[in-house]
């Protein structure tokens, strides 16, 4: 079988229509929403485009199935997580070309992203029998107080296209361990991943109704009316700010209990005592995972003036190096992005640094060839007034500005709107201790350039959103408490 055939066959065995109240069913009105490969601009497969009665289809069958699941046994609950934890890792080939060619990250990368999605699943499959309250005497020692933990309730989570299974994962892990169900609507560029995660999960032995998953062009259209429906008890967002904050603003009508990972505009800090060559190690790997669309890839370069030029210059030299390609291709490093209109975003971003006066060291333009590829880049001499250093890229490009001290390299980081995370690196003790509790982000990554972990709260501050997914505090998102005053 030729690889073109392998692609083929998978994509046929992939569900392509709405998952609801454990069925599958086509959308209300039949219609269907393309999936394109980016590295091509070809159309993949169709999916189902739902509309807001399927949506709201989906909402009742949560709802409906909710008390019954939150009934369920953690351990059963827990046990579910585990048999789809392991499936995952049985399945990662297939489940990493698929999401190469909806998404267009190297299926090296792909790889990697569903071994991080496959922990969630484990890590909370472990948290799910760890719910616990507490019973204590109360002060005047006349009465007791006890707390129990109880499920949020029907959930309702969108998921982006830039990690279409770990975003996926990093929701419904808790969710499912905490007791809830929930409406999952992904991105319209991957659907294909939830869509196989899905199958995953319903062979695993998880209800129908718990999980409900809706694929649709336009996202707004059945989001919205769901954050009306007293029913919903819960929202998670991930995407950008922009977005985010309009989700918010339609979740207050009925006080929803609101977690969001937004945007990020994440500062690479490297002093002048810093291990240069594994600055250069944590930047590669901080900037171009995912072709620099993640929200913690590092945004921008602020780098001592001392060792600027030979850190742009090395990094230059090595992101000059990676292929670019199809990521189905052998030996590929940089995939495309994900459509059109984020090339152009990022093209528009190095050629306002350049007019600016920032010099270009390699790359800068868009790579020849179907799809929607870009160079990697690396500018130099980046003032501060350019977007780049204040826009998130999502794209592979690192500007690289120099700070004189300190204080300002501290101020430089600030200065943004966005906290989600940051990457400090210097062999100072006391000098790491002062930046990591000045800078202000949810993460910070000290003398490395990677920060996710299942067993980690990942999330921001600012206008990175609030809440957290991941370790022990993850869980803790998807349950209320109750007190109970009782009269001994």
């Amino acid at each position: 079988m030729t690889g073109a055939e392998h692609e083929r066959a998978l994509l046929e065995r992939v569900p392509t229509e709405l998952y609801i109240g454990g069925q599958w069913r086509a959308a209300s009105g039949g219609g269907r929403l393309a999936v394109e490969d980016p590295a091509t601009g070809e159309t993949l497969v169709e999916v189902a485009d739902a509309q807001v009665e399927d949506s709201m289809a989906a909402l009742g069958a949560a709802a409906e199935m909710q008390a019954e699941w939150a009934a369920c046994a953690p351990r059963e609950r827990g046990e579910i997580l585990r048999r789809a934890y392991e499936a995952i890792v049985a399945q990662t080939e297939e489940l990493a070309l698929l999401m190469t060619l909806e998404m267009g990250k190297a299926v090296a990368e792909s790889r990697a992203e569903i071994a991080y999605a496959a922990e969630f699943f484990r890590w909370f499959s472990e948290e799910a029998v760890r719910i616990h309250g507490r019973y204590m005497v109360n002060t005047t020692g006349t009465g007791r107080i006890l707390t129990m933990r109880q499920p949020v309730g029907p959930c309702v989570f969108v998921t982006p296209w830039n990690f279409p299974t770990a975003m996926g994962t990093r929701k419904i892990a808790p969710a499912i361990a905490a007791g809830c169900t929930m409406v999952v609507k992904p991105a319209q560029q991957t659907p294909l991943s939830m869509l196989a995660l899905v199958k995953i999960l319903e062979q695993a032995g998880l209800p129908g109704g718990v999980l409900n998953v809706i694929t649709a062009k336009r996202s707004g259209a059945v989001i919205e009316p769901l954050l009306k429906d007293p029913r919903t008890r819960k929202l998670s967002f991930t995407g950008s700010t922009e977005v985010g904050r309009a989700l918010i603003e339609q979740s207050a009508e009925k006080v929803l209990r609101v977690s969001m990972e937004l945007g990020g505009n994440a500062p690479f800090v490297v002093f002048d005592d810093a291990d240069l060559d594994a600055a250069v190690d944590g930047a590669i790997t901080a900037k171009m995972r995912n072709v620099g669309e993640a929200c913690t890839a590092a945004n921008r370069f602020h780098v001592h003036e001392s060792v600027a030029e030979e850190f742009a210059r090395r990094l230059a030299e090595r992101m000059g190096a990676m292929k670019v390609g199809r990521g189905t291709e052998p030996d590929v490093q940089v995939g495309p992005l994900i459509d059109e209109a984020q090339r152009v975003k990022v093209t528009e971003l190095v050629g306002d640094a350049v007019e600016r006066g920032a010099r270009v060291l390699v790359g800068g333009d868009r790579a020849a060839g179907p799809g929607y590829f870009f160079e990697p880049t690396v500018l130099a001499d980046v003032p501060e007034g350019a977007r780049v250093l204040s826009e998130e890229i999502f794209g592979p490009v690192a500007p690289v500005a120099a700070f004189s001290s300190e204080e300002e390299a501290l101020a430089a980081a600030n200065r943004t709107e966005y906290g989600l995370v940051a990457y400090v690196y210097t062999r100072d003790l006391g000098r790491a201790f002062r930046v990591c509790e000045g800078i202000e982000t949810g993460m910070i990554g000290l003398n490395q350039g990677v920060v996710s972990n299942p067993a980690a709260p990942f999330g921001g501050v600012k206008q990175s959103g609030f809440g957290r997914e991941g370790g022990f505090e993850g869980i803790g998102e998807y349950l209320e408490t109750k007190y109970v005053a009782m009269g001994v």
